[in-house]
């Protein structure tokens, strides 16, 4: 017997679904801090041709809640709020059911909190905004579980947590984000959009696949709540971002360990959660899923190695497929 070595797929060949002309993806591998893929597939804009690249900007959906769990950390960095705040300390309007949730919990989806999206009144039919949320959770006197006792993935929390940023800084927060993360970091293509605001510097429209064909879906009901999904951002803007998180230009010591170390288990027994990062055995990652966009960053911060895949498209789901390009990297 002799062993046949078995080829690996190229990374072409991993991403050829999304080349050609139909939404595409923005692919970033990072090691040692050096870009080793660095490229665009597919479109960004069926209509009107337009190609993906590095710049291009995707709609994050949850990754963005990396970026508002880091707002809450330099604001405890401040010292302007305590991540053992009881959430209705800012947030007094909440019913009674929410007396015993803290930050902390908030932060690592142990709150209890109920989903806004399953409980959204008949009534509001307009965009919802992160207001919004506090105003449909005002009315649920009621948590899943006792708060610390459980896990259960909450957009609820991290809207709200946007709402507090607000609140303890005096800012609005976009503009929050704009002063204390992406300036400072060189992301000057990055931004929480809302309506009306700024612009999306080279945006991409999201799609998604309707009886055989891509059909533009780039917005829903729940598009511009901010603090759960609503950054845009590019691979090229997101390096940085990457590059912040190996030392304290950003983020001190302990809110980076804080971020990083596992709070609780989650619904699938390989994975944990920290402040927005999933953690599973050394790598920390994050998706995110909105009508219309597919985004994963996977990083191994132990091998200074990160994939970062953002797609404008339904499908398919971007994980499986950054493990299998890091997958070189891995085994070197």
């Amino acid at each position: 017997m002799y062993d046949i070595p078995v080829s690996r797929p190229t990374t072409d060949q991993l991403m050829a679904r999304y080349d050609g002309d139909v939404p595409g993806a923005s692919l970033l591998v990072l090691k040692d801090g050096v870009p080793v893929v660095r490229r665009g597939y597919g479109r960004s804009d069926l209509e009107h041709g337009i190609e993906a690249g590095p710049a291009t900007d995707y709609r994050l959906a949850s990754v963005t809640k990396q970026f508002t769990a880091a707002a809450i950390l330099l604001l405890a960095q401040d010292g302007t709020l305590d991540l053992d705040d009881p959430l209705r300390q800012w947030l007094p309007s909440l019913p009674a059911a929410t007396d015993g949730i803290t930050l902390h919990q908030v932060l690592s989806h142990t709150s209890g909190l109920i989903d806004y999206e399953d409980v959204i009144p008949e009534t509001m039919t307009a965009q919802l905004h992160d207001a919004d949320v506090l105003r449909i959770l005002e009315g649920q006197d009621r948590t899943y579980f006792e708060p610390g006792t459980n896990y259960r993935y909450s957009n609820s929390g991290y809207a709200l947590l946007a709402l507090i940023v607000e609140r303890a800084s005096g800012q609005g927060f976009p503009a929050f984000l704009r002063e204390r993360i992406f300036l400072p970091l060189g992301m000057h293509d990055t931004l929480a959009y809302v309506q009306g605001g700024p612009e999306v510097p080279h945006r991409a429209f999201g799609y998604s696949r309707i009886d055989g064909d891509w059909t533009r879906t780039d917005q829903s009901q729940t598009s511009a709540v901010l603090g759960d999904g609503g950054i845009y951002s590019s691979i090229d803007d997101l390096a940085r971002w990457d590059a912040a998180l190996y030392d304290d230009r950003l983020l001190s010591d302990e809110s980076r360990r804080l971020a990083f170390t596992a709070v609780t288990p989650t619904d699938d027994p390989a994975v944990e959660y920290g402040y927005g990062w999933r953690i599973t055995g050394d790598s920390l990652w994050h998706s995110g899923e909105t009508m219309g966009f597919r985004n994963v960053i996977v990083r191994w911060p132990q091998r200074r190695l990160t994939v970062i895949l953002l797609s404008n498209r339904n499908d398919p789901e971007p994980y499986r497929t950054a493990l299998e390009i890091a997958g070189p990297w891995l085994t070197d």
